[in-house]
């Protein structure tokens, strides 16, 4: 059985709810650190989106790839910005990055952003 992307997803932002329903004196200086690093700056909130799911792709964090993927999406980044962003990652991680990259492309191919 192929894993769907958007169920992982959603199966992930529902535990990390969760979590931060009880830790609170965790979850939201957390919260807090990422509004302040995502917000737009010298770079912007989608490159800087984008810089992390590289990083994302590059560590194989298959929670922050698909998270990193959708808030970049959210901010606007294009579906060739997300596929060089991939490509950048196979060039720092090799074939290694391919399997991080398939997943990516899975989730856009669920969300109908491209096709077989």
């Amino acid at each position: 059985m192929i894993e769907k992307q958007t169920e992982l997803l959603a199966a992930n932002e529902a535990n990390a709810k969760t979590f931060k329903r009880l830790m609170p004196e965790v979850a939201e200086p957390y919260n807090a650190l990422n509004r302040e690093v995502y917000r737009d700056g010298a770079v912007s909130g989608k490159h800087k989106r984008l810089m992390a799911l590289a990083s994302a792709l590059c560590i194989g964090c298959r929670a922050c790839v698909l998270f990193q993927c959708r808030m970049a999406l959210d901010l606007g980044a294009t579906v060739d910005e997300i596929l060089e962003t991939c490509a950048v990652t196979l060039a720092l991680r090799g074939t290694t990055g391919m399997g991080e990259t398939e997943r990516v492309v899975g989730y856009l191919r669920e969300l109908g952003l491209i096709e077989e």
